[in-house]
């Protein structure tokens, strides 16, 4: 199994130390790969695209060629996770400021919903299906205002959507890549492996 995180903004080689933990946790023989160019793309099962500014990763993976790639490896049945600006990116529908977005989830989102980066916070959430809460960090974080179709919300705060799965594809408002907990990114490599790992 070889997992790409994408290399243009944000926490990747927290992303990066995340899932090689957690496939030695889980016993899954792969690899995490950084990902910079359309190549390295083509060799990936699976993508996480971290935080950092949509619009900047939108026109990076433009002019990259991965744009379109990425989307057409999708309707293939790789799985993406998004964390922070990468869930703008897998919106269908953006609030605020425009940005080209892959349009791949059934969710709309707002950006930069908790204001500024002073804004930023950490608190413990209720994640459907895991025993305890996770803690989770917020910078400059956007909000899932709506969920519909195929799109199943697993996690909230005081009403709003932090958290989306749909089909292979995991949208988070939030950074899981800065905790020392590892169940999100072995939630998405179950999602994305063709067998259910332990």
């Amino acid at each position: 199994m070889k997992v790409g995180v994408l290399g243009i903004q944000g926490a990747v080689s927290e992303h990066v130390e995340m899932s090689r933990k957690a496939m030695q946790e889980m016993h899954i023989d792969g690899e995490v790969l950084i990902v910079k160019k359309l190549e390295q793309l083509e060799k990936i099962d699976a993508l996480i695209i971290p935080g950092g500014e949509s619009t900047t990763i939108s026109s990076m993976l433009k002019r990259t060629g991965m744009f379109t790639a990425v989307i057409e490896k999708a309707k293939k049945g790789m799985g993406i996770m998004g964390t922070c600006a990468g869930s703008i990116l897998l919106a269908k529908e953006v609030e605020g400021r425009e940005v080209e977005t892959l349009g791949l989830m059934d969710i709309a989102v707002s950006r930069n919903a908790y204001g500024r980066q002073i804004d930023s916070f950490e608190c413990d959430v209720e994640i459907k299906d895991f025993d305890t809460p996770f803690h989770a960090v917020f910078i400059r974080a956007p909000v899932i205002t709506r969920a519909w179709g195929e799109a199943s919300v697993l996690a909230t705060l005081k009403e709003q959507i932090l958290m989306v799965k749909q089909n292979k594809f995991l949208a988070l408002t939030f950074h899981p890549e800065l905790s020392a907990d590892t169940r999100i990114h072995k939630m998405f490599l179950n999602m994305t492996g063709s067998q259910q790992f332990s």
